[in-house]
């Protein structure tokens, strides 16, 4: 089992690795029965999960700042910022507009691996940047 500070590393590393677009990196650091919540629904587990979930997203420039590291047990919490510029965003075009977002993501890791992973993102403030915006419905009579 690896220590915390351990876990803590490879938490930090998978927020370079994202960064630098290195999908076959991050692929080597997760577990075979990988698995993420809060990301897309029907993703494979594992590698193959990853490499749909970077297909999915498409080209982007990003960098992630990480604001805290918290572990505990087999969980490492991370707390971070996120700068990019993406063509679209749940179907809304970007333009060049870069977006600014905070993110949380739980990690499960286990000997050295990423084995599931929570995510918590701010995407409806990701969209207001981008443009989008929300209608009140008009009530029924």
């Amino acid at each position: 089992m690896a220590s915390i500070e351990e876990s803590k590393a490879v938490a930090r590393r998978w927020f370079e690795l994202v960064t630098e677009h290195r999908i076959e990196a991050i692929c080597a650091m997760t577990d075979g029965a990988w698995t993420i919540h809060g990301g897309p629904p029907g993703l494979p587990r594992g590698p193959d999960g990853v490499r749909e979930l970077f297909r999915i997203i498409g080209p982007i420039e990003q960098k992630w700042t990480i604001d805290d590291v918290i572990a505990e047990g087999d969980k490492v919490v991370v707390r971070a910022t996120n700068a990019c510029v993406q063509e679209s965003f749940l179907g809304i075009l970007a333009r060049g507009r870069r977006q600014t977002f905070t993110a949380t993501f739980i990690h499960r890791i286990v000997d050295g691996k990423i084995l599931e992973t929570w995510r918590n993102a701010d995407d409806l403030g990701r969209l207001l940047q981008l443009g989008a915006r929300i209608e009140a419905g008009i009530p029924e009579k």
